[in-house]
C-alpha cells in the first residue's frame, strides 16, 4: 500500500511540474501575438471600426498612444462626437445633447489615471508596475477551453472607499490568446454588474496581432458587437485634438 501511495505521488508531482504557470500563459501569448521587444517599441495606435446600432452602422476611430493619451471619435449623422477624451490631464467627452465638451468628475478621472501606463497590454512587464497574476485554473467559455487568469492592478477610491481593481482574462488553451475578460463594475448604473469583453479573429499588423472582433456588455445581458476594418500602428495625431477647450 505504500508504495502504491508513493507511485501515486510521483505520478502527481510530475504532472504539477509540467503545469502552466499564469507566468508562462502570459509570457506565451505575448511572443505569439509578436514579441515583448516589439510590443515595447509601439509608440501609438489607431483602430478604425463600425458599431451596429439599431442596425445602422456607426464608424469610429479610437485612438490610443503610448503617453496615455487617448480618444473615441464618432461619427454619427455627419457629426463628430469624441468620447473617452484623455490630453494628458483632464478626461471628458462631448455631451451627445448639447453637443459641447463635458470634463468627466473627479472619481472617474482617478479611476481612468490607474490604468495608465497599461499600453499597449497590461500584461507588458506587469510586474514592474506592481501587478499580480493568478492562475484560478480552466473554464470552458464558448466551447474554447482556456485559462483563466486573475490579474490584480492598484487599487482604486469609490465614493470614499478603497476597491479591488480585477480583471479575470480568459486564454485559448492552446493558442494562449485572450479572448474574454470580465470584471466588476464599480461605478454608474450598471455598478456591481459584471463587464464582459470579448475578443476573436486575431489578424497580423505589421509584426503584431490584434483582435479584429470585438463584443462588449454586461455579462448575461447581451453583447455590442465591434468589428474593426483596419489598425495603423504609431499613427501621427494632432495634440491639439485631444485637448479640453471650455465653450462658452
Amino acid at each position: 500500500m505504500r508504495t502504491l501511495s508513493l507511485f501515486f505521488a510521483l505520478i502527481f508531482a510530475a504532472c504539477f511540474s509540467h503545469a502552466q504557470t499564469a507566468d508562462e500563459i502570459v509570457n506565451k501569448y505575448l511572443t505569439a501575438t509578436g514579441g515583448v521587444e516589439n510590443w515595447k517599441k509601439l509608440e501609438g495606435v489607431k483602430m478604425s471600426a463600425k458599431v451596429n446600432q439599431g442596425g445602422m452602422e456607426i464608424p469610429l476611430d479610437i485612438y490610443n498612444l503610448k503617453d496615455g493619451r487617448q480618444m473615441t471619435v464618432v461619427t454619427f449623422q455627419g457629426k463628430t462626437i469624441k468620447q473617452g477624451v484623455y490630453d494628458g490631464t483632464t478626461l471628458w467627452s462631448t455631451n451627445f445633447m448639447t453637443m459641447k465638451p463635458e470634463k468627466s468628475d473627479a472619481e472617474s478621472t482617478e479611476i481612468f489615471k490607474t490604468g495608465l501606463g497599461d499600453f499597449p497590454d497590461p500584461f507588458l512587464n506587469y510586474s514592474d508596475k506592481g501587478y499580480k497574476l493568478e492562475l484560478i485554473g480552466k473554464e470552458t467559455v464558448e466551447g474554447t477551453e482556456t485559462f483563466k487568469i486573475k490579474l490584480t492592478k492598484k487599487p482604486f477610491v469609490v465614493e470614499g472607499k478603497t476597491e479591488e481593481n480585477v480583471s479575470f482574462y480568459f486564454f485559448d488553451a492552446e493558442e494562449f490568446i485572450p479572448i474574454m475578460v470580465e470584471s466588476e463594475i464599480k461605478v454608474g448604473p450598471a455598478k456591481g454588474k459584471i463587464s464582459q469583453i470579448t475578443m476573436s479573429d486575431y489578424q497580423e499588423v505589421n509584426g503584431l496581432f490584434f483582435p479584429f472582433s470585438l463584443g462588449q456588455g454586461v455579462k448575461g445581458m447581451g453583447s455590442q458587437p465591434i468589428s474593426l476594418s483596419k489598425i495603423e500602428l504609431n499613427p501621427q495625431v494632432d495634440p491639439k485634438e485631444f485637448v479640453f477647450t471650455e465653450e462658452k
